[in-house]
């Protein structure tokens, strides 16, 4: 009955992980602009990253490979967001446009 359970939360953790995954990229090929693609990729991406490095860590049974997959997970969320914010303040800097659908830039001035 546990390893059932065990099999039943490790698929429903890839296939959430990979949702997102496919969510990511999908935002990286359909949103407008430099800002909101990498949005998406750094919010769900890490999402669906973290998600299939727990999928990992739970199927593998043993605690040094669970260990090494909360840390991965850990990066990731540390990691994505710093990087991100980086990349969209070198972009603004170096005079990339925002769509003409965004509403407002509140880095002018």
């Amino acid at each position: 009955m546990i390893s059932l359970l065990a099999t039943l939360a490790v698929a429903f953790l890839m296939i959430a992980g990979a949702l997102f995954s496919l969510l990511a990229a999908i935002g990286l090929n359909r949103l407008p602009d430099f800002y909101t693609r990498m949005h998406a990729a750094s919010k769900a991406g890490t999402v669906g990253s973290g998600l299939l490095l727990l999928a990992v860590g739970l199927h593998a049974a043993d605690g040094a490979t669970f260990g090494r997959s909360l840390a991965g997970i850990v990066f990731f969320i540390l990691t994505a967001p710093i990087s991100a914010h980086l990349l969209a303040r070198a972009a603004h800097k170096v005079g990339y446009k925002l769509s003409s659908v965004s509403v407002r830039d509140d880095m002018v001035g």
